[in-house]
């Protein structure tokens, strides 16, 4: 524990990658097995699931630090972080514990499950006696399922490919997949015997957004154009006489998509396809929204499956025959999928993605802008050249996304942001008009700068109108465009209506509350975003 803790202040103590990799290189040299892989677990960004209620661990501190429940709460929110204020408030000494991370993990921590408050408090209290006030810290942050630290998974895995001595993409590749914490796998990890598991994904490879000319990419017949799907981004893995279907978030998903088993006799052994899992109904998408009443489902009714049927879009191959064919030409691999989709007559819900021919990119500009109506996000630019890469590499890949939806809303709540933000209201709920009274429609905590942030910060603090626990009902002057790419009509949300991913374009200083936009103007574009999806 006490090498991890040293690792994590090195992390978040810096912003220089050079360093933050030279630390994590250091501690995967010196730490043990079973400790590099927990925290390997960790910093690549899973999490064991909040072992302690807050509320308890709150009492808990009262009771320890002989002070009024009100105050520590008061604490809680000045600091903006619990596991810093527990670090703060409760009795601990200077020595640091020598007990390793893997055994603090699995004996202590992952036994608070399974126990009744009175012994999770034991467990809790001891932890406090024996760990030092910056382990303590670091304790909390695993306990309560809140360790974040400033390193990028890309990062990680640079820094355990250098100590491997093998290539980042080889590690990252090894990295995929449903890997345990533990020494074995973490040294199968090392000498690539992770690499057996015949279910393994391979790395998903990304495009950056196209923010130059499109004539500085050069000649069109160089680029292979593409609709950019939305919807969830998987690859159908079949081997070994076997279907799994991962998602770009490293989960299996086949049971979420039954209809998709079909892959399972339609595909080759040996084939890996990447591409989108889309709500699909004849020959269009759905909008992305009829896909979530089926995302986080436990158990998928004959009505669910009927009101949203799938489909995978298939855009790519990785394997073929058994063999890694990421190294070969875009051009090549096409050929190969469209022979694949093509041959696959009995599974017609794996569908191939379409290039979008155009002769100039004048012409293809025309095609864009019917993206919308096509119930897609814009189009992808891809080298034909090009070699299936891993990360997002610039130059490769493109997405050329079509411009959001806009409106202009009233900040009305603010809450406290995580990490370095803990301590800044940087989380915010803003509101538009409807008879006269403003309706909370978005949650968005990025697209500011520091210094805006900052400024925000001050007013809620002086203009904090109630509180609600976390939450800070604020005076309705400030005025926010905001950015958002799709809408759809919800019942769990008082406004009716739900927007999908919102940002903060800019703040309007130009512009009073009483000119923000209105329920009315959202329900418009919401009816003419349903009418869009009609089309053929």
């Amino acid at each position: 524990m006490q090498r991890f803790t040293k690792l994590y202040f090195a992390l978040d103590s810096t912003t220089r990658t050079v360093e933050k990799v030279a630390a994590l290189v250091r501690y995967f040299s010196q730490a043990q097995p079973a400790d590099a892989a927990w925290a390997l677990f960790f910093l690549t960004g899973n999490r064991i699931k909040r072992l302690v209620p807050t509320g308890l661990l709150r009492d808990w501190i009262a009771q320890t630090a002989g002070l009024p429940l009100w105050l520590v709460e008061e604490c809680c929110d000045a600091v903006g972080d619990l596991a810093e204020a527990v670090a703060l408030l409760v009795p601990t000494h200077d020595q640091t514990s020598s007990e390793p991370l893997h055994e603090l993990v699995e004996q202590r921590m992952l036994s608070l499950r399974s126990l009744a408050p009175a012994e999770q408090k034991q467990i809790v209290q001891k932890a406090w006696r024996e760990l030092s006030p910056t382990q303590c810290l670091v304790w909390h942050k695993l306990i309560t399922g809140e360790f974040r630290v400033g390193v990028a998974r890309t990062l990680v895995v640079r820094a355990l490919a250098s100590f491997a001595e093998v290539p980042p993409a080889t590690m990252a590749h090894r990295l995929m997949g449903d890997w345990q914490p533990t020494a074995e796998s973490y040294l199968a990890l090392l000498s690539g015997a992770a690499n057996e598991d015949p279910g393994r994904p391979y790395p998903f490879f990304l495009a950056h957004p196209l923010e130059q000319p499109l004539e500085s990419l050069g000649d069109i017949t160089d680029w292979q154009a593409e609709w950019k799907w939305d919807g969830i981004r998987a690859q159908a893995i079949r081997r070994a006489g076997q279907l799994m279907i991962w998602s770009r978030g490293e989960e299996v998903v086949t049971d979420r998509f039954p209809e998709l088993g079909c892959l399972l006799k339609s595909l080759p052994d040996g084939t890996v396809v990447d591409g989108e899992i889309l709500a699909w109904r004849g020959d269009q998408p759905l909008p992305f929204s009829a896909l979530q009443t089926r995302i986080g489902r436990k158990r998928l009714t004959t009505k669910v499956l009927q009101a949203s049927p799938v489909a995978f879009m298939a855009y790519d191959l990785l394997e073929d025959g058994g063999a890694d064919v990421r190294s070969r030409q875009l051009a090549e691999r096409r050929k190969r999928l469209e022979e694949l989709v093509l041959g696959a007559r009995d599974c017609p819900e794996l569908r191939l993605s379409p290039v979008v021919v155009a002769p100039s990119w004048a012409a293809l500009e025309e095609a864009w802008h019917t993206s919308r109506e096509r119930l897609v996000e814009g189009l992808m630019l891809k080298r034909r050249d090009a070699a299936y890469g891993v990360g997002r590499p610039r130059g490769v890949w493109w997405k050329w996304k079509i411009s959001p939806h806009s409106i202009d809303a009233v900040l009305i709540y603010a809450q406290r942001g995580h990490g370095r933000r803990a301590s800044l209201y940087t989380d915010y709920t803003f509101g538009v008009w409807s008879n006269g009274q403003l309706v909370p429609v978005a949650k968005a905590y990025s697209g500011l700068t520091d210094e805006e942030i900052h400024q925000v910060d001050a007013f809620v603090r002086r203009n904090t109108l109630e509180k609600h626990g976390p939450v800070r009902v604020v005076k309705p002057e400030l005025v926010f465009e905001l950015h958002f790419e799709g809408i759809q009509a919800s019942s769990r949300h008082k406004s009716g209506i739900a927007v999908r991913f919102p940002r903060m374009a800019r703040w309007r200083h130009d512009k009073q509350p009483d000119e923000a936009d209105t329920l009315d103007s959202l329900k418009r574009l919401l009816a003419a975003v349903g009418q869009a999806s009609s089309l053929p």
